[in-house]
């Protein structure tokens, strides 16, 4: 268990990184334990998903039963979190043979911690579809803007922490995006998860399902 200060400091780097300031590096714990350590941005990131897990549920969960719209929530969490880590995972059979294998911890160590923020950077968006329709044009307007803004700083993220130029990182973050896109796709058929064309923003984790 991380200590406060460690946490900290790792959301501290990760977020000048997502400023485009490479010396945020100097602020994350690169070493083997703390490869292992940044996975706790997803326990960070967990009460912000809840919210969006919970307003998803009750949106195309059974509104009659409790046990259908705590099903729907465990599967929304089980594709979040596979979004999150199955995609590190090829990124690490493909590094090696990319180039980019020496910045491998780095970025996952940066992604997980840049991930945490991203989850409380979308929770207006959660809150707004938990206490209003996620159709209606507030809505709609907030979450685009902020799915917006948490690509950029993605986006910024993966430069400053490939360290290889703008094309390089963009690379990387285009094939992560899509590597998450088909593991959240592929997650949503195999659980048997619909998600309504006027739905929004269905994924704390940055992704999106719009009609």
């Amino acid at each position: 268990m991380l200590s406060a200060d460690e946490t900290q400091a790792s959301l501290t780097g990760a977020w000048r990184l997502m400023l485009g300031k490479a010396d945020g590096l100097r602020l994350l714990d690169l070493s083997a334990d703390g490869f292992w350590n940044s996975f706790f941005g997803i326990v960070v990131a967990a009460p912000a998903l809840i919210v969006g897990w919970v307003g998803i549920a009750n949106e195309i969960g059974d509104p009659d039963a409790f046990a259908g719209r705590f099903s729907m929530l465990v599967r929304l969490a089980t594709v979040d979190i596979g979004s999150w880590v199955l995609p590190l995972i090829a990124l690490a059979l493909i590094a090696p043979r990319a180039g980019i294998g020496g910045r491998f911890v780095h970025y996952v160590v940066a992604s997980n911690w840049a991930s945490a923020i991203t989850a409380w950077l979308m929770l207006p968006s959660a809150l707004i579809r938990l206490f209003l329709s996620s159709a209606s044009q507030a809505a709609s307007l907030v979450s685009l803007f902020l799915f917006a803004l948490s690509m950029v700083l993605t986006w910024r993220m993966t430069n400053a922490t490939i360290g290889r130029g703008a094309s390089v990182g963009t690379a990387v973050f285009v094939g992560m995006f899509i590597a998450s896109l088909l593991v959240l796709f592929g997650l949503q058929t195999l659980l048997g998860i619909t998600v309504p064309d006027d739905a929004g923003v269905q994924s704390l984790s940055g992704l999106v399902s719009t009609g």
